[in-house]
């Protein structure tokens, strides 16, 4: 029976979170420089300041198959910090066997843990497999997201 782990990230992961992250990435037809990546690696893998973003890796018999990053903030309608869970990848080839699950599940238990009342995110309206799993583990808001980039 395969074991799947679910764990901080480490400096040491920087190899495998690249893999990861950029095959993410392809999903959303991006690319980033060099920059950004070294630049989020070190936030992710860093002192977890306040403010920062924080990684969360999926090892499945040892071998790094997904990821998830997420940051805590303060909200106007709360006392404490909220949990933003900005991304979430498993390799497709292990798809359908419950690491994005657990990823999500490890992000409930760090919010948890930090005392945030709620985790939320976001994803694109053709993600339907990921929207599959995200309809029966949270609920979905009435939201639309707008956004403008300079």
């Amino acid at each position: 029976m395969s074991r799947v782990v679910i764990r901080p990230l480490h400096t040491h992961d920087e190899g495998e979170w690249r893999r990861l992250w950029t095959a993410y990435l392809a999903f959303y037809e991006t690319v980033l420089p060099e920059e950004v990546y070294a630049s989020t690696f070190a936030r992710l893998t860093g002192e977890n300041a306040q403010g920062e973003y924080r990684g969360l890796l999926a090892t499945l018999d040892g071998r790094p198959v997904g990821l998830a990053h997420y940051l805590f903030h303060r909200s106007c309608w709360t006392l404490g910090n909220i949990c933003y869970l900005q991304d979430l990848f498993a390799d497709p080839d292990v798809r359908g066997t419950g690491i994005g699950r657990a990823l999500i599940e490890g992000v409930y238990t760090k919010a948890a843990e930090a005392g945030a009342p709620e985790v939320y995110w976001m994803t694109q309206e053709f993600n339907a497999t990921a929207r599959n799993l995200y309809d029966r583990i949270a609920d979905k808001t009435p939201f639309i997201v707008y956004q403008k980039n300079f």
